[in-house]
């Protein structure tokens, strides 16, 4: 590669912002930022296999161990309950703390002795449900909808009322669409006016501009590298090669890595990116705008993929350096439960100290 090819394609770099167009600096703030994409997502691609194999090698067995000690400490804590040295206070305190260790283990954990153990703990004086007020229930829709919209609904039970109810909002939505798509077919029909007609013919031979703008680079290039007009076998499959990288980036409307393989064949130089016409310079700006906004889509679609492959980090996706400090705190965390779990198992051998770990526990709650 050239030493052209180290350098950033930067209108008139030497001078200072002042000393630019509009144009100028809005393209150069552009390649700024499409050049800042792609060391982001170069960032992701190196840094991606790091941490899967960090996943797989240490959380991974320390999520499952850390899963095994909750599951061991749910049995012991079932088996302690039963013991008659405990008083019905302590044995609430028992029943409540194995509710909360099985909400992260049932579905996840496949010990099938779990569910009859959540059975025997179940909070039934929190599980009754509230009664539903049909009335109070109508009375807030009529408000909401209309008197119309409740005339007629079902009040004989509340499941009749919620089925009728539902019934109700579908003949709704269904009649919302239908105006909707009436509206869209009503406007469709309409006749433009000669404004909106010239507005859409100047938007036209806009885009036919930029596409054409686009297409003179690729030419260029196109003519230049032709690799069945090179006699010479090494070059040409060089210039092969380099024509596979041209023809991509014009597929996929990368204006900057065509100007970018310019500079690296010597096809230009800085004074003709200096000397680009505002017109094209326009033109140019809203490909590499284009371009910004698949960089920043596909970027957003790494941080999808990422999280839900491994649901790090816990709150935005920003760095590699954030994920992975989510991860070494979920690694410390996991080590520490299962650490903290073996010492309370032992705890357990001795009913007195069972009993003050009870006691700490439920003041440490109460506070």
């Amino acid at each position: 590669m050239s030493k052209a090819a180290s350098r950033s394609v930067t209108i008139a770099p030497e001078k200072r912002q002042a000393h630019r167009s509009k144009g100028q600096r809005y393209f150069n703030s552009l390649v700024k930022q499409i050049e800042n994409r792609r060391g982001l997502l170069a960032q992701w691609e190196a840094f991606t296999p790091v941490f899967q194999k960090r996943y797989v090698d240490e959380f991974i067995p320390l999520k499952q161990a850390s899963m095994d000690a909750q599951a061991k400490l749910v049995h012991r804590l079932d088996a302690l309950h039963s013991d008659k040295a405990f008083n019905a206070t302590e044995r609430r305190l028992i029943s409540r703390l194995i509710r909360e260790l099985m909400q992260s283990l049932i579905g996840t954990h496949g010990d099938p002795t779990l569910k009859p153990i959540q059975d025997r703990h179940a909070d039934t004086a929190s599980g009754t449900p509230a009664e539903f007020d049909i009335d109070s229930a109508k009375a807030m829709m009529a408000q909401m909808f209309g008197d119309e919209f409740v005339d007629g609904l079902d009040t004989d039970s509340p499941e009749a009322f919620i089925k009728h109810a539902a019934e109700k909002f579908e003949e709704l939505r269904a009649e919302a669409t239908a105006k909707a798509q009436a509206r869209e077919e009503r406007r469709a029909k309409r006749k433009k006016t000669p404004k909106q007609l010239a507005a859409e013919a100047r938007k036209e031979a806009a885009q036919a501009e930029v596409s054409q703008s686009l297409r003179d680079v690729y030419r260029k290039l196109a003519s230049a590298l032709h690799p069945d007009r090179e006699p010479d076998a090494d070059e040409r499959t060089r210039k092969t090669a380099l024509m596979q990288r041209v023809n991509e980036a014009y597929a996929k409307r990368k204006l900057l890595q065509l100007l970018e393989l310019q500079l690296e064949l010597e096809h230009i130089d800085q004074t003709t990116i200096d000397g680009i016409s505002e017109a094209r310079l326009a033109h140019y700006n809203e490909v590499l705008r284009e371009q910004l906004g698949e960089l920043d889509r596909e970027l957003s679609d790494v941080g999808a993929r990422f999280r839900a492959t491994y649901g790090f980090p816990y709150g935005p996706l920003t760095t590699p350096e954030r994920a992975m400090e989510d991860l070494d705190a979920e690694i410390a965390h996991r080590g520490n439960m299962v650490r903290g779990i073996e010492n309370d198992l032992r705890t357990f051998d001795n009913i007195t100290q069972t009993k003050a770990w009870l006691k700490a526990l439920e003041r440490r709650q109460r506070d």
